[in-house]
């Protein structure tokens, strides 16, 4: 039976530096409701065939594609980086997920950067489904900061229709997640539920061990009736017990999904 409320779902990232196939076993043995595919240097993590496979064997949705636009994914699909949100598409597609999440290009992306927001809204029209660009951060070194990516890492100024909210970016930009979601409106499709502690490091801690209020975040999500998906994404290379922390993260987030105040 439906609650009402978003689905929380599992990015296979926050199992690395074991493989997709790990990330779904994760998932379903935890009780996530679905799965984001994080394409990346895992040669399963890039084939359709082996993500339905995965999905069907351990019975749980693929939600949403991340297409590879890390710097250690950039001959992931190509060196093209339209093909690459292209093919991000396609799978989707194929797989039944409704979102593919992208970040906005590196500055040195001269030509994809130049015509990126229109680019997007092309492919919007071209496939169904959503497009949602992820707000990044500054990189900083020291006092030093660099801005990496173009048109830029704050969504906010451009006319994407689809944006993804990352908690744990942020904090890495030491902005507020609360302000930024309202800012957004109805175009925040997607969330990256992570925390964070302001540091220059991109973090993904657990939510609420951080200072982003995820608590707060996710109860006024809620209370706007949010429809998109609410998507783990968390680093547990360290973590003593990776399965502990993963259901701490599912726990939190069904608990203030559904204690939004009336």
């Amino acid at each position: 039976m439906s609650t009402g409320l978003p689905m929380v779902s599992l990015s296979t990232s926050s199992v690395y530096p074991e493989g997709t196939a790990a990330g779904f076993a994760t998932a379903a043995r935890l009780g996530y409701d679905g799965v984001e595919v994080m394409v990346g240097l895992d040669d399963v993590s890039a084939d359709t065939t082996a993500i339905k496979a995965l999905a069907s064997s351990h019975d749980i949705p693929v939600v949403s594609i991340h297409a590879p636009c890390l710097l250690v994914t950039q001959r992931v699909w190509g060196t093209d980086p339209w093909g690459k949100l292209h093919r991000s598409a396609e799978m989707a597609l194929d797989v039944g997920a409704d979102t593919v999440v992208v970040h906005p290009p590196f500055r040195w992306q001269r030509e994809y950067a130049r015509g990126f927001v229109e680019g997007i809204a092309r492919l919007e029209d071209e496939y169904d489904v959503a497009f949602a660009v992820e707000n990044m951060y500054p990189w900083r070194s020291g006092k030093r900061e660099f801005q990496a990516y173009a048109p830029g890492w704050d969504p906010v100024p451009f006319d994407y229709l689809n944006v993804t909210v990352d908690f744990s970016h942020s904090a890495t930009s030491r902005i507020d997640s609360l302000d930024l979601i309202d800012q957004l409106g109805d175009r925040l499709a997607h969330i990256h539920l992570a925390d964070g502690s302001g540091s220059m490091k991109d973090e993904h801690l657990i939510p609420g061990r951080g200072t982003q209020g995820c608590d707060r975040l996710l109860e006024r999500l809620a209370q706007r009736g949010f429809t998109g998906h609410v998507v783990v994404e968390v680093n547990t290379r360290k973590a003593e017990d990776r399965d502990a922390d993963l259901l701490e993260a599912l726990a939190f987030a069904r608990l203030h999904l559904a204690s939004a105040p009336v």
